[in-house]
């Protein structure tokens, strides 16, 4: 990475964070006079009015991104998507930069996306209580260990998620969860035995919880490939400044089966082993459109 990439990529992380300096009082704000109104239209409207906050928030980032990457976007399948509907979306998970690519992909083309995060991340500075106020789901997972030792925790991280997904059936949501569960590298690659190229083994069961927990809400799936060119540096601040060239986002749109949202991970094999087969299915289309776009 040279020194100019490097400046560069700074120069925009320091204008990313005075951006959430200045939006994030303005969201808590909202937030604030959110938990003074209980009421139900109350909370409906100040929800929409936080979603706009937080797009106008991604907008000016996406902006100062276009400015310093010089990145020719390549995107293709986001016709016909709407702010009316609501998705499951995933995506290929190499880099902290893929966040900022499907925010620059969808921001303000289709509901806004909603994170499944581990509960620790409440406590980031600024980003946590955001994530708070914009009704991110915040799950805590146990172990079979804690389960086995106590056994009155079996189900509780299902019906808190599904709690905080109530909310949802009220406005448009797009709720994103990679389904790798933690960034590509040739080492988790290799120590995992993947037998896709491009990708990580993917996690069918954080995608049976996610459905599960949204109660039959979710029809449609948006399935994002993000491709970077090849022998680049594939971190956040070399994408910020303009190590890449170009990037593509592939989106296929596909339909959830009605049966994926109502069954039992944990204790149905049947079940596991159907929800296991489809993703496997979608992972290989999506390691064969990796291959091809970089082989062209």
């Amino acid at each position: 990475m040279t020194p100019l990439i490097k400046l560069r990529g700074t120069l925009a992380l320091v204008g990313i964070t005075l951006n959430t300096l200045i939006m994030a009082p303005l969201l808590y704000l909202f937030a604030l006079l959110r938990l003074c109104l209980p009421f139900h239209r109350a909370q409906v409207m100040l929800a929409r009015v936080l979603v706009v906050i937080a797009e106008t928030w991604i907008a000016v980032n996406n902006a100062i991104a276009r400015l310093t990457s010089g990145v020719r976007w390549r995107i293709e399948g986001m016709e016909g998507l709407a702010r009316q509907e609501w998705y499951l979306v995933t995506s290929n998970h190499q880099s902290w930069a893929d966040i900022l690519v499907l925010q620059m992909a969808t921001n303000r083309r289709v509901p806004f996306l909603k994170f499944f995060l581990k509960q620790q991340l409440i406590w980031v500075p600024l980003l946590g209580l955001a994530w708070w106020a914009l009704d991110f789901p915040f799950m805590k997972r146990y172990t079979r260990a804690q389960l086995a030792k106590h056994p009155e925790l079996k189900g509780k991280d299902m019906e808190t998620t599904r709690r905080a997904c109530e909310k949802y059936a009220h406005y448009p949501v797009s709720v994103m969860n990679f389904f790798e569960g933690t960034r590509f590298t040739r080492e988790k690659h290799d120590e995992q035995g993947s037998p896709y190229t491009h990708l990580l083994k993917p996690k069918a069961g954080g995608a049976a919880f996610t459905l599960k927990a949204m109660g039959g809400q979710l029809h449609t799936l948006l399935d994002f490939t993000i491709v970077y060119p090849p022998n680049t540096t594939r971190s956040l601040l070399g994408f910020l400044g303009g190590a890449m060239d170009e990037v593509q986002v592939i989106v296929h749109r596909r339909p959830i089966p009605d049966w994926a949202s109502r069954g039992d991970y944990e204790n149905d094999p049947e079940f596991r082993a159907r929800i296991q087969a489809w993703i496997s299915e979608l992972w290989t289309e999506k390691d064969a459109l990796i291959q091809s776009r970089l082989s062209a």
